[in-house]
C-alpha cells in the first residue's frame, strides 16, 4: 500500500514541475511518510534496488522544488539526503546520472554563488573519482557538471562577457540553472564595477549603462548612487582611491582595463543583434 503510494506521488511530482512550493511540499511530506512506514528513508541492506531508487528519486525532486522556490536551505538539506543513496555501489543501486548530475551541478552553482571556492573545488576533485563518474574529460563534458565548471574558471578569470554570454544562451542546461543567473548577473555587476574603478578615473553613463547591462539610464544612476560614485555631466566619476594601490597596481589597472574592453566588446556585439 505504501510503495503505490510512494509511486503514484513521484509520479505527481515528476510531471508537474510548475506546480506550487505548497503543493510539491504536501506531496514530498507523504512520499516521506510511505518511506518511513517501509522503512527507507536511508539506505540499509534489507531494501530492494527498486525502494533504493524510489527514495532517491523523492529527495531529487525535492532537491529541484527547492530550487525553483529559492530555497537554497531546503536544497542543500535534501542533497545531504541524497549522499548515502549516491555512495552506494552501482551493483546494489544502479546509477541515474543525468538526475544526478544535474543535481550535483545545482549544488556546485550554489557553492559558486555563495563564494564558497574551497568547497567547489572539493565538490570537483570527487566527481571524477565517484562510482559511474569517469575521468575529469568525462566531468567537464558533461551538460550539467560543464557549465558550472566553465562559468567557474571564467569568472576567476576575469572573463565576465563569455559568463554573461553563456547564461543568455542555450548553454544554461535547463530551467533550474537559470534560477542562478540573477545572483550571478549581481555579483558580475559588482566584479566589473570594481575593475571599471581601478581601470579609469571616469566613464560616459552610456557606457556604464553597456558595460553593466543595465537597461536605463536611470538604472545606473541609482547603482552609481548605491557604489559612492559621483554623477556629473553624463559622466560616472569613481573615487580617487579606487585606483591607488601598492607595487601591482599598475598590473591590476592593465588586467581591468583589458577586461573593461571584453566586456564593453560583447556589449556592442548585443546592442548590433537586437
Amino acid at each position: 500500500m505504501a510503495e503505490r503510494a510512494l509511486t503514484q506521488v513521484l509520479g505527481q511530482l515528476k510531471h508537474s514541475p510548475s506546480m506550487s512550493y505548497d503543493e510539491a511540499n504536501k506531496l514530498l511530506s507523504k512520499a516521506k511518510l510511505a518511506l518511513l512506514r517501509l522503512h527507507a528513508l536511508t539506505p540499509t541492506p534489507a531494501l530492494s534496488s527498486e525502494l533504493l531508487a524510489a527514495a532517491r528519486e523523492t529527495y531529487e525532486q525535492g532537491a529541484l522544488f527547492a530550487i525553483r522556490a529559492r530555497n537554497p536551505d531546503a536544497f542543500t538539506r535534501y542533497v545531504q539526503q541524497l549522499q548515502p543513496f549516491y555512495e552506494l555501489p552501482a551493483a546494489r543501486l544502479p546509477p541515474n546520472l543525468p538526475e544526478r548530475n544535474k543535481v550535483t551541478g545545482l549544488g556546485l552553482l550554489l557553492l559558486l554563488t555563495q563564494g564558497r571556492y574551497a568547497e567547489f573545488h572539493s565538490e570537483l576533485e570527487s566527481l571524477a573519482n565517484r562510482d559511474g563518474g569517469g575521468t575529469a574529460g568525462d566531468v567537464e563534458g558533461d551538460r550539467y557538471l560543464g557549465y558550472p565548471i566553465r562559468l567557474e574558471r571564467w569568472l576567476m578569470e576575469g572573463s565576465y562577457d563569455r559568463v554573461w554570454k553563456a547564461m543568455k544562451s542555450s548553454e544554461v542546461p535547463c530551467d533550474e540553472y537559470s534560477v542562478f543567473s540573477e545572483i550571478l548577473k549581481n555579483q558580475i555587476r559588482s566584479e566589473i564595477a570594481s575593475s571599471s574603478e581601478r581601470a579609469y578615473p571616469s566613464l560616459p553613463i552610456s557606457s556604464t549603462k553597456s558595460l553593466l547591462f543595465l537597461d536605463s539610464e536611470g538604472e545606473v544612476i541609482h547603482f552609481a548612487q548605491h557604489r559612492g560614485w559621483i554623477v556629473h555631466d553624463g559622466h560616472i566619476y569613481f573615487p580617487d582611491d579606487a585606483a591607488e594601490g601598492g607595487e601591482d597596481s599598475a598590473q591590476n589597472k592593465e588586467m581591468s582595463q583589458m577586461v573593461i574592453e571584453n566586456t564593453l566588446g560583447y556589449a556592442r556585439e548585443l546592442e548590433t543583434i537586437v
